[in-house]
This record gives structure tokens, sequence and C-alpha cells, in this order.
């Protein structure tokens, strides 16, 4: 078995993302308990950095916790999935709103350019997906919301644990695309309560693909 070197600072957080990686690719499956001692191996360290790894995991929802039973990626149920679009679409639609009222024309080029490498990738599920998320984290980062932002990403964490099931189904890509454009539209025109709205409808048209 090959063995992964990692830098000595800071351990515990570079083994949380590699783990989160793996999560996140569905290379470890929600469900999937982690085998402490062979993770350790694998990472060449010894299991207190890697403890600490999942005690960070745990606290973002991807991993869950049982005294003396060690960890397994956490599973979603569909009220979990339901729960947590309705905080994004939430939050999410308020970002639209506010930076259809306060983006001047640079930063709203910079959301247009996201929008056209998307609609470039639509062939591509996993770069449509990534391209996806960076617009709707440049979205956030212009409607300027700190505590908006740590929430959201908190959320984005969970909710990609189901996600790509969402965008896999047929057609689902082409109507994101459409919906993403409805809110670019939105925000172009200055309209507030119209990006609001479609970004509200993006997110309960993701949630009807997700749980159908």
């Amino acid at each position: 078995m090959s063995v992964i070197t990692l830098a000595p600072s800071a351990l515990y957080q570079q083994v949380a993302e590699q783990l989160r990686q793996r999560i996140f690719q569905h290379v470890l499956e929600p469900g999937a308990w982690i085998d402490e001692l062979k993770m350790a191996e694998e990472f060449g360290i010894s299991r207190t950095p890697l403890r600490e790894a999942l005690k960070v995991l745990a606290a973002e929802g991807l991993v869950t916790m049982k005294v003396r039973r060690g960890a397994y990626v956490t599973e979603v149920s569909p009220k979990d999935v339901r729960d947590v679009y309705h905080l994004l679409a939430l939050l999410e639609s308020d970002a639209a709103a506010a930076v259809a009222s306060s983006a001047d024309d640079a930063q709203l080029a910079t959301l247009q350019a996201l929008h056209d490498e998307l609609g470039a990738h639509r062939d591509d599920a996993q770069q449509f997906f990534a391209l996806n998320e960076r617009f709707h984290i440049q979205l956030l980062t212009l409607a300027n919301n700190r505590w908006c932002d740590q929430v959201v990403a908190d959320l984005r964490k969970v909710m990609k644990l189901n996600r790509h099931k969402s965008l896999f189904r047929q057609g689902r890509i082409d109507e994101s695309f459409q919906e993403h454009a409805a809110i670019m539209q939105a925000l172009q025109d200055r309209a507030p309560e119209r990006a609001r709205a479609a970004m509200q409808q993006h997110f309960a048209n993701g949630l009807a693909a997700a749980v159908p």
C-alpha cells in the first residue's frame, strides 16, 4: 500500500481535507465506517491527528461519531436534504437580491463570465458541478455578508453528500443552466425581487431533482 506524505504543520487539517475530498467524491460513501487503523497506516500518521481530523469533519456534519464505535460518513435523509435546501434558498435568494441592488458593472461581469463558462461545460457533469458552486460562492462574496458566507459554506458541505444525484438526473444540467440564466438576467437588470424569486425557484427545482 502506498503511503501519502503530509507536511507536519497543521497535520490534522491536511488529513481532514484529504478525507473531505474523498467524501465529496464519494470514494467514502454515506454510511461507510472509517477504519482508523487502516487510514492512519495509509497516511503514515498516528491515530491522534486522524481523530482530530474526524472531529473537524463531525463539526461540519460530514462525519458522525459514535462513542466506542468510531466514525462513519454521515447519511443524509430526505428530510435533511429538504432542510438544507430550504435554508440555502432563503440565504442565497437574499444574497441575489442584495447583489442586484448594489453590484457594479465589473462585479456583475465576473458573474457573467462564470455563467458563460457554465454554459460551455453542459456536457461535463463534474465540471458543471464545480462551476455551479463557483458561481454561487462568487454571488455570496459580492453580497458581502461574512456570517452568511460561513453558514452557507457549512450547508453546502452537507449538500455535497447528495448533490451529485440531482445534477446527474437526465436533463437537470440544462434546466439548471436555464435557471442560472434567469438569475443572471435579473441581476443584470438590477431587479432585486426578480433575482430573489429566480434563486428561490432554482433551489426549489434542485430539491425536486434531489428528492423526487
